[in-house]
């Protein structure tokens, strides 16, 4: 994994990403073209009443990770890309008190025009939380 293409990334999303999820504190821990793994801590103000994360800040996150893929694939900064479709299924709750969740994110399929993915959502366990998949587009 490239720490380089990481920061390179971090970089890019830094200067043109939605303010909301800088708020959120991801890092990004490891990337190649294609495939980027960040984690997000687990503060309060992301939980909802029932004491886990809330589903808002889960989906902003997997949203985010496939932005994560697109910059890996494309080090131009001048491109452009848009989510085109999301589908996410919760396997499980993420405690309010975890610290700090892992999500993974790849492309199943790169084309010129559509790209596929699929985002996971890992407890500090291993334990699978959250599975998406996405289909962006190339402007």
């Amino acid at each position: 994994m490239s720490a380089e293409l990481a920061a390179s990334i971090a970089a890019r999303y830094a200067e043109g990403g939605a303010p909301l999820m800088h708020e959120m504190g991801l890092t990004i821990t490891e990337a190649e073209p294609g495939r980027v793994r960040f984690t997000l801590p687990v503060v309060e103000r992301l939980t909802h009443g029932g004491g886990v994360l809330c589903g808002q800040a889960i989906l902003g996150c997997m949203d985010t990770g496939m932005v994560f893929v697109m910059m890996s694939l494309d080090d131009d900064p001048d491109s452009s890309f848009t989510t085109v479709q999301l589908q996410t299924s919760f396997k499980r709750g993420v405690p309010a008190d975890v610290g700090e969740v892992t999500f993974e994110a790849h492309a199943t399929k790169a084309g010129r025009t559509l790209v596929f993915g699929e985002i996971d959502l890992f407890l500090p366990d291993g334990t699978r939380a959250a599975h998406a998949t996405t289909t962006y587009m190339w402007l």
